[in-house]
């Protein structure tokens, strides 16, 4: 259950990102509060899967869960170029997760 808590964290932590991104400095009021929500559950399941994860592995799988994430969804939707190069790099961020999920 530690995992599924940690992926949906990390899941959080993508929302949370790219609110703030959005939020304009905390002048818009709904992205300010989709952050304000998304990062203390973010954080509150971090915490938790922390109980059963080790600190590190819980805190690398949910830091590269959010960055691959928030990239992808500046990528499609954010105006960021995708290039071979960034896809790639990202799918070796996702290997790692999935390499330390595999060894834990």
């Amino acid at each position: 259950m530690s995992w599924v808590v940690l992926i949906a964290s990390g899941m959080l932590e993508a929302v949370w990102a790219t609110a703030l991104g959005k939020s304009n400095n905390f002048k818009k009021p709904v992205p300010t509060l989709i952050f304000a929500v998304a990062l203390a559950a973010s954080m509150a399941g971090l915490a938790w899967a922390m109980l059963g994860i080790p600190v590190g592995t819980a805190y690398a799988v949910w830091v590269g869960i959010g960055a691959v994430l928030t990239a992808g969804y500046a990528m499609l939707f954010g105006g960021e170029k995708a290039t071979v190069i960034k896809v790639v790099l990202l799918m070796g961020i996702v290997g790692c997760v999935v390499g330390l999920k595999l060894v834990a």
